[in-house]
């Protein structure tokens, strides 16, 4: 098996002190880093929420097609609302694997947002991947799920707020003409920020075996199944705030939601129950991994209680490559280890600048301009 890396971890209160060092950042985020910081001893809530919303992302995914196809949004490219082999992934593979409901988060700013305003250069006409509004499943398909979600992508984006305190610290001392406490203003107040919760299909039955090795993963002829569930790429925004995976054992818990009909005159909310979490994975190779600065494929594991935060495009290019975005993929269950149904459940939340911001600021590119590149090459067209 490729090797496991062990992700540079600090405290939230660390964090909230701003004591964590400029040293330990450099090795999170620098240039011979992987590009990843683990936040321990983040909310209690956080544990609870995790389960829940990853236990919606099966419920989600196992909905009838019929449903699903509501929630889709051709127009914005599927960068709102449900998507499944819309994305091209390496040699123009279409991805079919992975199933995605991306979710704007401007209501972290203002609860009345559904997506970011229209401006003149940019607006509902010439970038609706942005600027169009959320696609929620109705309250009686998926009951509990859009409170949820909100409640979990807040929190995470409230820890990412204090992430990029301590990165503009750090940028300020190194980095000469840096706008004072830039990063933390981009977090903070960007309606942009998107959220992805994914869901990763079970492996079917029969499909070839993925390699396991190091050595085997460095074969020319397995590199084809290294990356089955999510291909290698690079993140694009600042900071992508990550969940640990939760996996699902879908043949032994039934992720099928049942016919609901909200009770007239009811004053609690209803919610789905959270789904039963496999206690270990069902294959040590299923997971994340991340191809380090010297070209070694490493494997990273998140802790249950933890939110892990990888840098994207943006922030290299916002602190003139002093942090640099990682390249990673996402490996599969194997069937032949996992009876083909263990699904793989994980939520990113992609904090980046609003669309008019500056992210080069020799070039003087703006996050829209760089974003719609972005979007051009990803999507199926």
């Amino acid at each position: 098996m490729a090797p496991i890396a062990q992700a540079v971890t600090v405290s939230l209160q660390d964090l909230k002190n701003g004591t964590v060092s400029f040293e330990t950042l450099e090795q999170a985020f620098g240039p011979d880093s992987l590009g990843i910081l683990v936040v321990k001893d983040v909310p209690p809530e956080f544990v609870e929420l995790r389960h829940r919303v990853l236990s919606y992302s099966s419920y989600l995914g196992n909905l009838p097609k019929s449903e699903l196809d509501k929630l889709e949004n051709e127009k914005a490219k599927y960068l709102t609302g449900w998507s499944l082999g819309k994305e091209t992934l390496k040699n123009g593979q279409v991805d079919t694997l992975k199933g995605s409901f991306y979710a704007n988060c401007a209501f972290y700013v203002d609860k009345s947002l559904a997506c970011a305003a229209s401006t003149e250069q940019f607006n509902t006409d010439n970038f609706p991947e942005y600027l169009s509004p959320n696609i929620w499943p109705e309250e009686a398909t998926l009951p509990g799920f859009k409170p949820a979600l909100e409640q979990l992508c807040s929190l995470i984006i409230d820890v990412a707020v204090l992430v990029a305190r301590a990165c503009d610290r750090f940028a300020e001392n190194k980095i000469p003409a840096y706008p004072s406490a830039y990063l933390e203003k981009v977090v903070s107040t960007s309606t942009t920020t998107k959220a992805r919760l994914l869901h990763y299909f079970p492996e079917e039955a029969g499909a070839t075996a993925a390699p396991t090795s190091a050595k085997e993963m460095a074969n020319g002829d397995s590199e084809q199944y290294e990356d089955d569930w999510c291909a290698t790429h690079l993140d694009h925004g600042c900071l992508t705030g990550l969940t640990s995976a939760m996996f699902v054992d879908e043949a032994a818990t039934n992720p099928i939601v049942a016919p609901f009909e909200p009770k007239e005159g009811a004053t609690s909310e209803a919610v789905l129950a959270p789904l039963p979490e496999l206690a270990t994975f069902p294959d040590p190779a299923a997971g994340l991994y991340i191809k380090s600065r010297t070209g070694e494929t490493v494997q990273v594991k998140i802790p249950r209680d933890c939110i892990a935060f990888q840098t994207g495009e943006a922030l290299e290019r916002i602190t003139g490559g002093k942090f640099k975005a990682v390249p990673h993929f996402v490996r599969g269950a194997r069937a032949a280890l996992s009876a083909g149904r263990i699904a793989r459940n994980t939520l990113a939340v992609f904090t980046q600048p609003n669309l008019g911001e500056e992210v080069d600021m020799e070039q003087h590119i703006t996050f829209g301009e760089f974003a719609r590149g972005i979007v051009a090459k990803n999507t199926v067209s």
